[in-house]
């Protein structure tokens, strides 16, 4: 497995920094070398943040993102940070209703009701894990099954039944790809 990069980018308080440490614990679980790393601005909520990891079959040599592989855009204002640094052949998944300039270039791209799933799950805070679900099921980066232990072992008990449909609802959406496709991944 050469390393692959990967970023959830948006707005503070959106849960960017809990998807990236969930995904992180699976790929541990699945005994993969990863490196995860974060930042944000100093605004609580609302300014930019992300959280990225790089994930290799063996030692990590640079733990930072260079050339993201695979993006998920939760908020507009994390489009901007992060375009330039999206390879050829990516994988981006953005939120429809947050993101409503998401970016353009060779790469697929969907466009995911994430924030309107989560709000009809119970609470608008779930996104995050609706996207993380949609991106392990159209990536394969790892196993379902694995992804649903990391969100048992990651996630606070009052949250834990939301986040694991949450995670439930992302797998579903990616298996039901044909509404989300946009003209950017068409035109690959």
């Amino acid at each position: 497995m050469s390393n692959l990069e990967i970023r959830f980018g948006g707005s503070g308080g959106q849960g960017l920094i809990l998807s990236g440490r969930l995904l992180f614990q699976a790929f541990v679980m699945d005994g993969k070398h990863a490196a995860q790393s974060q930042s944000y601005e100093p605004t609580s909520r609302g300014g930019f943040c992300n959280a990225d990891l790089v994930v290799s079959g063996g030692e990590v040599d640079y733990p930072l993102v260079t050339a993201i592989d695979y993006l998920v855009l939760l908020d507009q204002i994390g489009v901007a940070p992060s375009a330039a640094m999206i390879r050829p052949g990516a994988l981006v998944l953005s939120d429809s209703r947050l993101v409503p300039e998401p970016p353009k270039g060779d790469f697929t791209l969907y466009q995911f009701p994430f924030t309107d799933e989560a709000i009809a799950l119970g609470n608008h805070r779930a996104a995050n894990v609706v996207a993380l679900g949609a991106l392990i099921a159209l990536s394969d980066i790892c196993d379902r099954e694995t992804a649903a232990r990391a969100v048992g072992a990651g996630t606070p008990k009052a949250f834990l039944d939301l986040n694991l449909a949450a995670l439930q609802r992302g797998f579903d959406m990616a298996d039901d790809l044909s509404a989300y496709l946009t003209d950017n991944a068409a035109m690959r």
